[in-house]
């Protein structure tokens, strides 16, 4: 029996950092196994807010494909694609632009999000040009695109980006009952647990914010941020009781990659025979080899650029392939074949 198909994205961001290891790859690497996977680098999403900051582009497009099959995301399991080199994507877009009622893509929580960062509402990763375009308007559309392209199956999503979906579902079904077919599947949610991880500050780990801790890291440079990262700040000395739970980061860092020593940690802490900096040392050595392999696959990777290259355009041709048999559907029903 042929496997239940997954799409999925990540914006073209360059280096990834924890919270995207954490967050999204971890998922994405478990869904491997039971299901055909699509995962692709969103370069055309990119430009909707950074259309004019495009000169490392290319660059942050093979950084997250080192991150993503470094990390385990496997070419021959998964299929690696670049948006911007599958076309039909593009094409479909202006298909179901026409059948999308303009309030839908008004009332959408992902243009509504995207707008308050460009208005400066909420803090972004990213610090885009204060325009709100054409291209980011229609946003909502081209993520239905990406997923209908594919005729996916399902979409792994956060409980908190369900809304984020049904616009896809809705506009499915929409195409559906004005064509009369029964193309398009209304892409269901794979529910995940998404974790907040927060960078060293506390606050929710971002490159913007100098707080984040990437993937590709030197153990050096990987402990230099554990070591800046806050603790308990009402604890002054070594011989001060602790208190675990207000060390915001460290305490949930050691939740992560370390799970069985947290009661011993926490037990030290309280009983002032654990100091911080003491602590923060051996997190450091904690973190560093959960991720040695990961970074040795990835510089191993970094010296072949062919072999990465490859990854991304033998991906996209396979990609293309199942885009241009749905795409061939779409222009059936709509009657636009000559």
């Amino acid at each position: 029996m042929s496997k239940s198909l997954i799409v999925s994205g990540m914006r073209s961001t360059g280096k990834l950092h924890f919270g995207h290891y954490l967050g999204v790859l971890t998922n994405w690497i478990n869904l491997q196994k039971d299901y055909d996977c699509y995962y692709f680098v969103a370069d055309w999403h990119a430009l909707t807010t950074k259309f004019d900051k495009t000169d490392e582009l290319r660059a942050d497009v093979e950084n997250v494909v080192l991150d993503w099959v470094a990390s385990g995301i496997n070419p021959e399991k998964s299929t690696i694609y670049l948006q911007s080199l599958v076309p039909e994507i593009a094409q479909l877009h202006v298909y179901l632009s026409m059948v999308t009622p303009q309030n839908w893509v008004e009332r959408d929580p992902t243009l509504k999000d995207m707008v308050k960062i460009l208005r400066g509402d909420s803090e972004t990763e990213e610090k885009p040009s204060n325009i709100c375009s054409y291209g980011l308007i229609g946003y909502p559309v081209l993520m239905t695109a990406d997923i209908l392209t594919m005729n996916a199956d399902y979409v792994p999503v956060g409980s908190d980006q369900l809304a984020h979906l049904e616009i896809s579902r809705d506009i499915a079904r929409r195409f559906n009952n004005i064509y009369g077919v029964e193309l398009f599947k209304e892409p269901k949610p794979k529910l995940t647990e998404v974790p907040l991880f927060k960078g060293v500050d506390g606050q929710k780990m971002g490159k913007s914010f100098h707080n984040d801790i990437k993937i590709s890291d030197t153990e050096e440079d990987t402990s230099k941020r554990i070591m800046s990262g806050i603790t308990d700040r009402s604890r002054m000395r070594k011989t001060d009781i602790g208190h675990p739970d207000e060390c915001e980061v460290i305490f949930d860092y050691y939740k992560v990659f370390a799970p069985e020593k947290i009661e011993t940690v926490a037990q030290e802490c309280k009983s002032a025979t654990r100091g911080c900096a003491d602590c923060k040392r051996e997190l450091c050595g904690i973190v560093n080899e959960y991720f040695k392999e990961i970074r040795e696959k990835r510089l191993e990777l970094q010296s072949k650029p062919n072999l990465v290259r490859e990854i991304i355009l033998d991906g996209s041709d396979r990609a293309r392939q199942r885009a241009k048999e749905v795409l061939k559907q779409v222009k059936d029903a709509v009657k636009m074949y000559y």
